[in-house]
Parts: structure tokens; C-alpha cells; sequence
């Protein structure tokens, strides 16, 4: 294809993107007027998707002219299946996963990268004597395996550590909780700022009868450690995304979602409680812990704003993917940033901070249970 070719399907392409952010002013309309999609979520209902919710509940989608259903995941839901057998227009997933996707020839694509940082990290006792990542070194280190693993095994081998040689690191295949941690089966353990983390946190110490805190912990961050590969993330079909009137919809989708999230960053406890209304399994105190991490994952956003994918970010984590196996060459057209960008832009016209540069986190206390 020509180069001129590729400019004018460029143009044209960002002049649909910017005619669907100009009809948002004026897209409120009715429930039956409205255009239905739903998104897939990655996980249960939980603050790490409250973005989501706080845009529906406060009626963004409904401005944008969306009636948006929010699909619940879990244990036995593929958010990248079921946006390709059609059961939803977006899902949320890490980037890994997607890559995965396509790299088996699955046609998805990412339009948005909601969470700019890992949220990622190892765990261990601070009388352990773990000081630093590298002395994990000969030790029992727990990871999720299945693919959750990547991270910290590119941590390893910054360190001259081969995760497949037992007599370097005894790799262990850690249950979705600490227990094994709390019981110091073993040294190290993967957990998430926003999920795991908090329920050791949330756990008594049985020595002295009060729970843990952070001091009792040496927490070793993916993002830190310069390994860390971007998670929750948008994406759609990307023969859905080719039509005009999707490449409307998403950008309108995108920017309702981005206001969810950013209402978050300036009400977060408003946005628990949307979240508690729409029942999660976990409790108030721990919905409250996850909604301050997951903002921190977010905000400050890039110089770019929020939701807009930044290259050397996607090249890390793609370069970690072909490293591990998780894809088998680099991936090409996995994303596109052009209507995040323009909803992006819509919001800037509007005088809508989007990227939180004075943002600063809750001060959070943990509540036993999470209750």
C-alpha cells in the first residue's frame, strides 16, 4: 500500500474518532435510542473495575447515548473469548493475555491501557533476612502460575537467577492466597498491591494478637524492579472496530469509561460504595484498601493521558511475553491508541483533568477480614 494511501485512511480514521467525541454533547438520548454493548470484565465484581461502575452509575454511558451492561468475570471466564464469540464489544484483561490471544490468531485488538503500572509484587518477612530481590536466591518463591509468573521470573534472571534450576530458586506454585505465605511455607510470595497484599494485612499476627502491618513485610514491586508489564487494559474485535459506527462507539465508550475513573481518583470513597452496592464478595475495608491501590496504578497518567497505550511501556511487555514463551514472535497491530486519544481529547476541550498530576493517595487503615 502506498504511503498516500496510508495517510488518508489515517484522516480518516481520527475525523470519524473526533465526529464521535464532537456528538457527545448532544448524545443523551433515550434508553431505546441508545446503543447497547457490554464489557467484559476480568474478575468479580471488585474496585479494581470501579471505573466501570461509577461511569454507568453516574450516568457517563448514558450521556455518551450507551446503554452499557458490565459483565461480571471469573475463575471460568476468558474476557479475550468472549469478546471474540461475540458475547460482549470490550473486555478488560492483562496485556499478556491478549498478546497470547492473537499470537494463536485470535483478532483482538487494544484500544485503551487503563492501568499505566504493575501492580505486581513478591512478599516477604522482614526477619526473613531478605534485604534485596536477588537474595530470593536458593530460596522457596512462590509465583501464580499459568501465565501470572512472567514478571518475577524476568526479576530472577536480572539477578543472574534461572527460575528453571531448582538449585538456583525453588519455584513454587502458589495458591490464589497467602495462606502458604502465613503459615511461612514458604519465603516468597506473588501478591497484588490491591488484593493479596491487603489480606495478609488484614490478618492477625497470632503472637501478638493485632494484625500485620507493613513494617512486618519486605514488599519487592515488579514495577520497581524494572519488570513489571502492563495489566488491566481494554480491547475489541478488530473486524467490530473497522466499521465506522464502532469506531464511534468505542470512542464514546472510551470516554465515559475514562470519566468513571477519573471520578474515582476525585471520590474514592463514593465510588466503594457504588462498588459495594453492585456486591462484591469482599468487604467494605477491603474494597477501600483496593480502590487507593488501584488508583495509585493509574494516577499520575502518562504525559499522554489517561487510558492512552505509551510504545515503550507495550515493548517491555511484549519483549518480556517472546521471552517467556507466552508469544512465539512480536506481535503487530495488537494496538491502536488513535481513540483513546481522542476521548482523551474531548476531555481536555471540556477542562477534565486527565492526568492527575496532583493526585495524592488515602491514607488507608486495614480492617481485619476486610470488613
Amino acid at each position: 500500500m502506498s504511503k498516500r494511501t496510508w495517510y488518508v485512511l489515517a484522516i480518516a480514521t481520527v475525523a470519524v474518532a473526533s465526529l464521535a467525541v464532537a456528538g457527545l454533547a448532544t448524545a443523551g438520548s433515550s434508553k431505546s435510542e441508545a446503543t447497547k454493548v457490554t464489557v467484559q470484565l476480568k474478575w468479580v465484581t471488585q474496585a479494581q473495575f470501579a471505573g466501570y461502575y461509577a461511569a454507568k452509575a453516574k450516568g457517563y454511558y448514558d450521556k455518551a447515548g450507551l446503554d452499557v451492561t458490565v459483565r461480571v468475570g471469573g475463575p471460568d471466564i476468558n474476557p479475550e473469548q468472549a469478546v471474540l464469540g461475540k458475547q460482549a464489544e470490550f473486555g478488560v484483561d492483562w496485556l499478556p493475555s491478549l498478546l497470547a490471544t492473537r499470537d494463536k490468531g485470535g483478532d483482538i485488538v487494544n484500544i485503551a491501557q487503563i492501568y499505566s503500572r504493575s501492580g505486581t509484587t513478591e512478599v516477604a518477612w522482614r526477619d526473613s533476612g531478605i534485604k534485596n530481590f536477588c537474595q530470593f536466591k536458593g530460596k522457596k518463591f512462590g509465583v501464580w502460575l499459568g501465565g501470572n509468573e512472567f514478571e518475577q521470573y524476568s526479576a530472577l534472571n536480572k539477578c543472574g537467577i534461572n527460575p528453571s534450576n531448582k538449585s538456583q530458586v525453588e519455584v513454587f506454585a502458589q495458591s490464589f492466597s497467602m495462606d502458604e505465605f502465613l503459615a511461612r511455607q514458604i519465603d516468597g510470595a506473588s501478591a497484588m498491591t490491591y488484593n493479596e497484599l491487603a489480606q495478609v494485612l488484614e490478618t492477625k499476627n497470632p503472637d501478638t494478637g493485632k494484625l500485620y502491618t507493613l513494617k512486618d513485610l519486605k514488599i519487592f514491586a515488579m514495577q520497581g524492579q524494572g519488570t513489571g508489564m502492563l495489566q488491566d487494559g481494554l480491547f475489541v474485535r478488530g473486524d467490530w472496530i473497522k466499521d465506522a459506527a464502532n469506531k464511534a462507539t468505542a470512542t464514546k465508550f472510551l470516554q465515559a469509561t475514562f470519566e468513571g475513573w477519573i471520578y474515582c481518583r476525585n471520590n474514592w470513597q463514593a465510588c466503594v460504595n457504588i462498588v459495594l452496592k453492585n456486591g462484591p464478595t469482599l468487604g467494605r475495608g477491603h474494597q477501600r484498601w483496593q480502590m487507593n491501590e488501584v488508583n495509585k496504578l493509574i494516577w499520575p497518567a502518562r504525559a499522554t493521558g489517561i487510558g492512552v497505550m505509551v510504545a515503550k511501556d507495550y515493548a517491555r511487555t511484549a519483549a518480556i511475553s517472546k521471552k517467556y514463551g507466552v508469544i512465539k514472535k512480536a506481535p503487530k497491530g495488537a494496538y491502536t491508541p488513535i481513540y483513546a486519544k481522542a476521548a482523551v481529547a474531548a476531555l481536555k476541550r471540556a477542562g477534565v483533568d486527565v492526568r492527575g498530576l496532583k493526585y495524592k493517595p488515602a491514607v488507608v487503615k486495614p480492617t481485619e477480614g476486610g470488613k
